[in-house]
């Protein structure tokens, strides 16, 4: 089976500072992968690149059999929608909406049924303990239960992948735990891939694999 995420020679400058240099990275399907690093190793602008948030002035990406060259940006954003899901350190949820809706947005944006999609919705807040909050807006809920509720939203589309960068990096010890042990729980009955970037050793030493960055390359695993 080949590798969901496939990136090689990926290579970033912003103006004289080169942030990325000569990466190269491939993620199995299922795999839970920690990407580890001091702050400035160039962490987040990989989870960027392969994301397609941002452009690498150099390399190729391929994503869950996609080869991300050569596609402009509409082709790009259907990708995105299609294959990846988000989960930020901050939640990004629409205060406005309810759980259930924040979570139904990005299956309103690809214009599937809207009953499907909130069907799902509602399993998917099940599946992360959500069930209970599912008619409450962002502000009637704690720090854990919005994120839960981010990652419920980034299985929407039932992604190839799903990029984190610092998931737990604003919760609790006993929160952070709680999250750490639900991505396990979603690879194991959805099958889903994760790729991490934390500074969380706990978090890192539980995935399946962990890569080390420093000054812009992978130095280890």
């Amino acid at each position: 089976m080949k590798p969901i995420v496939i990136a090689n020679g990926i290579c970033k400058s912003f103006g004289s500072l080169q942030v990325l240099s000569d990466v190269s990275l491939e993620v199995r399907r299922s795999e839970i992968v920690a990407i580890v690093g001091a702050s400035g190793a160039g962490k987040t602008t990989l989870l960027q690149i392969l994301g397609t948030l941002s452009k690498a002035d150099a390399g190729t990406l391929v994503l869950d059999g996609v080869d991300m060259q050569g596609l402009d940006d509409k082709q790009t954003s259907e990708v995105r929608n299609q294959k990846i899901g988000f989960v930020f350190q901050f939640h990004h949820l629409l205060g406005e909406f309810t759980a259930t809706e924040n979570v139904a947005l990005p299956g309103y944006i690809a214009e599937r049924d809207r009953t499907e999609v909130e069907t799902r919705a509602v399993e998917l807040l099940r599946a992360v303990g959500m069930g209970h909050r599912l008619e409450h807006k962002p502000a009637e809920l704690s720090g854990g239960e919005q994120q839960r509720v981010a990652i419920a939203r980034a299985l929407i589309n039932s992604p190839a992948v799903v990029l984190a960068d610092e998931p737990s990096g604003n919760l609790d010890s006993a929160t952070k735990n709680e999250i750490h042990k639900l991505f396990f729980e979603l690879r194991d009955k959805f099958g889903q891939t994760f790729i991490i970037v934390t500074h969380d050793e706990e978090l890192a030493a539980l995935a399946d694999r962990k890569i080390v960055m420093r000054d812009g390359k992978i130095v280890g695993e």
